[in-house]
């Protein structure tokens, strides 16, 4: 049994799961889905197109669905889809797709903290954490695992690949490859992210070999397809290697910069 209070405005047509908590002040729109065991807290805007899978705790004045901010946005009826046990924290605005056939995607668990802005057609995965204030522009894609420190400002369309983390105060304009720090202005690579690589179970031998793959990719001075062959002759081949050079293959902005000042 839901628990909405009689406070809250919500749209008869919107459709809500079991077990939901709603707060007062709390305004849902018409096209909105609320899984079971959601918790919505005051002063929530659940704005058309929203949908909400289960176990998420929306706080306080954050903004989901809202129109996107991009002057190609038309109208019409686009997305904002959220997974499971997502925790959103307070002024948190994420934005819903431009296009009809396009739409904003947010995973399971992950961790959004205050202030966060996700724009339109943005890609987010599972068990990312992205620190206070973090920006994140329209069509950008962040993989698994990733952590943004507070203040990060991910411009348009850039990549973020496995378990990389992005320093305070960083903003960047090109693709942070998986399993790496990226820090400093301009930003650049600053070593492989040994703390969540671990948290996340990969061995020390395949952590050294991560290692070794992007010795070649920083420290040397050859071209990306170069680099990625450099890979396949030297690296023992695993999952996360492959994870590797098909993100670098895959860039189509380029990658963060080897040295300070060099991007």
């Amino acid at each position: 049994m839901s628990n909405i209070s009689d406070k809250a405005v919500i749209s008869p047509k919107a459709q809500i799961g079991n077990d939901v908590t709603i707060y007062p002040f709390v305004y849902v729109e018409d096209d909105v889905v609320i899984g079971d065991g959601c918790v919505i807290y005051p002063g929530v805007n659940l704005m058309n197109g929203t949908r909400l899978g289960k176990g998420n705790k929306i706080y306080q004045n954050t903004v989901i669905g809202a129109q996107p901010q991009d002057f190609n946005y038309k109208g019409g009826n686009t997305l904002c889809v959220i997974g499971d046990n997502n925790i959103i924290r307070e002024n948190v605005v994420i934005n819903r797709a431009t296009y009809a056939d396009g739409q904003t995607l947010i995973g399971n668990e992950n961790f959004i903290m205050e202030g966060v802005h996700i724009s339109h057609d943005v890609k987010l995965g599972n068990k990312n954490v992205l620190g206070y204030g973090t920006k994140i522009a329209g069509d950008c894609e962040i993989h698994d695992f990733v952590i943004f420190s507070s203040g990060v400002i991910a411009n348009p369309a850039v990549r973020v690949g496995d378990a990389a983390m992005i320093q305070s105060g960083c903003r960047f304009s090109k693709d942070v490859p998986p399993y790496i720090v990226a820090g400093g202005s301009p930003i650049n690579y600053g070593g492989i992210n040994a703390y969540v690589i671990d948290r996340i179970g990969i061995t020390e031998k395949v952590k050294n070999h991560i290692a070794n793959a992007y010795r070649l990719v920083f420290h040397g001075q050859d071209a990306l397809v170069n680099v990625c062959a450099q890979i396949d002759q030297q690296i023992p081949k695993g999952e996360e290697i492959e994870k590797i050079t098909t993100f670098l293959k895959e860039s189509k902005l380029g990658i963060i910069a080897k040295v300070q000042g060099a991007e």
